[in-house]
């Protein structure tokens, strides 16, 4: 059974840090993109960022670019998320997805593919 478990949300000031986790099981992901999503209260759900574990590729919503890096631990099956300079606007459920179908992360909508997906972990950045 393929599954994927979110760890590291929490409670953090303005300008703290976390990182995310995204531990895969039931499959070896090594080949597959990985995307980290959220949805904040109210709002629909948009994309943050992806990795390529078939080009190694990254990719970055506008609004985290330079503050929020996603690395791959292909030994581990397990994806991280590493968000600096972190805003209340950050504030959301994090989730991250993966597909059989999807391999890379540039030329698809960020969704496209992504079959599978956690249950997601809380971020809150208070001001």
């Amino acid at each position: 059974e393929v599954q994927l478990v979110e760890s590291g949300g929490g409670l953090v000031q303005a300008g703290g840090s976390l990182r995310l986790s995204c531990a895969a099981s039931g499959f070896t992901f090594d080949g597959y993109a990985i995307g980290w999503f959220r949805q904040a209260p109210g709002k629909e759900r948009e994309g943050v960022s992806c990795i390529s574990n078939s080009d190694g590729s990254t990719y970055y919503a506008d609004s985290v670019k330079g503050r929020f890096t996603i690395s791959s631990d292909k030994a581990k099956n397990t994806v991280y998320l590493q968000m600096n300079s972190l805003k209340p606007e950050d504030t959301a459920v994090y989730s991250c997805a993966t597909g059989f179908s999807r391999y890379y992360c540039s030329g698809y909508t960020w969704d496209y593919g992504m079959d599978y997906w956690g249950k997601g972990t809380l971020v809150t950045v208070s001001s």
